[in-house]
């Protein structure tokens, strides 16, 4: 399996005027400076510093945490050109940044393109206009389709990220966002609960009683519907949730769906829900059942912190079940055998 690590290179909060009902830019990246390129060159050589020795396959650079085709095209400039040399030298092998929908057009492609820019994320949230207009995104769904075209177009890897539980969002139309970003034919796709976080617009709107977030259960039965969407179109989902290390976890105004294991619920759930079709199939009551997975996925079988398990003594007392792990199983999927 080939080895890859990202340098994240957070441009926080910068070009990007709009303020997101969701958004608070600085407890996402636990960061208040703006970047410049002497910054970029020397996270950049503290990073290497640390990834070279390690024979990485790839290595990628990243402007994450605001919208990098917003800048001025002087910085964007600025900051691609102190990067771009560590790609020529071969010492990094990608670049990567993420931006807006409404901050695409030829023109910024065609300097995206000059700088050997190789990946393109789009913060794309929904693809429902009730939802975009709630969340004070400031664009469109149109927009957002005529985006992804365009950066497929020019040739780019394009990313969808997706956000479940906004304003006027539904289990509905989070599936219809679903479905529109697999037309968009992305090589990737991140998917986010949508969590409460201090001194945002939401905060507001959740403390006054119009703004209501989804339970981790609501997310993980919504997610789990779009993870179908994305497996059945073979697009891979590349983050399922925040990451633990994300500080907003901590901060004490936080609500909604934030779970630091989101992805392993939902897979959890999948594979049970999977599991329990196979027995429904064979209108099996009672005997011995083996259920076989791959050792990576081994622990969504049994669910976390063994929930499937005692869900399927609950649900099939007079059935005993073994759990095997085989890793000459394909990842991701669950078999059950009659003993």
């Amino acid at each position: 399996m080939k080895k890859q690590a990202i340098i994240p290179l957070f441009i926080t909060h910068m070009g990007c005027p709009h303020a997101c009902v969701f958004c608070n830019q600085n407890a996402i990246t636990a960061s208040d400076t703006q970047m410049d390129s002497l910054q970029v060159r020397e996270m950049m050589e503290s990073k290497l510093s640390n990834l070279e020795p390690l024979g990485l396959d790839t290595l990628e650079a990243a402007f994450y945490g605001g919208s990098f085709t917003g800048l001025s095209f002087a910085l964007q400039r600025e900051l691609l050109g102190v990067v771009l040399p560590y790609k020529l030298s071969g010492r990094i092998q990608k670049i990567r940044l993420s931006t807006r929908p409404d901050y695409i057009s030829t023109e910024v492609l065609e300097l995206l393109r000059s700088y050997q820019v190789d990946i393109i994320e789009l913060g794309v949230q929904s693809f429902d206009d009730l939802v975009l207009s709630l969340s004070n995104r400031g664009h469109t769904a149109e927009q957002t389709i005529n985006a992804c075209r365009l950066v497929k177009e020019y040739g780019f890897s394009l990313g969808i990220q997706l956000m479940i539980g906004l304003p006027g969002d539904s289990e509905e139309a989070a599936q219809k966002s679903a479905l529109k970003a697999v037309e968009m034919r992305p090589d990737f796709v991140r998917i986010y609960p949508t969590v409460v976080l201090k001194d945002s617009q939401l905060a507001d709107m959740f403390y006054h009683g119009r703004y209501i977030p989804l339970t981790t259960k609501e997310a993980v039965d919504v997610a789990k519907e779009m993870v179908r969407i994305f497996d059945q179109a073979n697009i891979p989902i590349i983050r399922l949730g925040l990451k633990s290390t994300d500080n907003i976890c901590t901060d004490s105004d936080l609500a909604g769906a934030y779970h630091p294991a989101f992805r392993q619920l939902v897979e959890g759930e999948l594979a049970f829900d999977d599991l329990v079709a196979q027995l429904r199939a064979i209108n099996l009551r009672e005997g011995l059942v083996q259920f076989s997975a791959h050792p990576k996925s081994f622990s969504n079988l049994v669910g976390q912190k063994g929930i499937n398990k005692r869900r399927f003594v609950e649900l099939y007392p007079k059935i005993r079940f073994v759990y095997k792990s085989d890793c000459t199983l394909p990842e991701r999927k669950y078999f059950l055998t009659l003993l």
